[in-house]
């Protein structure tokens, strides 16, 4: 059949196969700080659904925009819903855990600082990494004065720990 003659509603629209976001297979774990933001998130996404579906006329709609805001939006519902926030209280201080700030130092005297968060809290250039990465199981479960090896690409690097924080409650 040509196209000249399939109305274009019943054209498949580019974005119909358009792929959910996977999740991640691994419990997901927050901080206070990173359920708020989940919870923001979500609010944006269902203000900007709103927006688009709102008011105006139905042929004016951008459906492409709208796919991908309601794909997201399922997505970011969903790690909301899954979301399970760790009080910092809970971890033994002495040790390295969720939601602890590390400092550590390696054998040239480079010193680095690490926070274990949420995968979607993780901010690697601003020292927060995700309690699933190479590094935070490392340091996960060690104490001040112990060394740990980080594997890294660029080679392997041994880091003592000079301090082990965690946020006040």
């Amino acid at each position: 059949m040509s196209r000249a003659f399939v109305k274009e509603d019943d054209a498949e629209l580019p974005g119909d196969d358009l792929p959910e976001r996977p999740q991640s297979p691994h419990p997901n774990y927050v901080t206070l700080q990173g359920l708020k933001a989940l919870q923001r998130r979500v609010e944006k996404l269902q203000e900007e659904r709103r927006t688009l579906t709102e008011g105006g006329e139905p042929e004016m709609l951008d459906k492409e925009h709208l796919k991908l805001v309601e794909r997201d939006l399922r997505y970011w519902q969903e790690r909301l819903d899954k979301a399970i926030q760790i009080d910092p209280a809970t971890q033994a201080h002495d040790k390295v855990g969720f939601s602890a700030t590390v400092e550590t130092v390696d054998d040239n005297d480079v010193k680095r600082t690490f926070m274990l968060v949420g995968e979607d809290e993780a901010e690697p250039k601003a020292g927060k990494i995700s309690w699933v990465s190479p590094l935070a199981r490392a340091l996960s479960g060690a104490s001040v004065g112990d060394t740990v090896l980080w594997k890294r690409p660029a080679g392997d690097l041994s880091l003592e720990i000079l301090s082990i924080k965690y946020p006040k409650a």
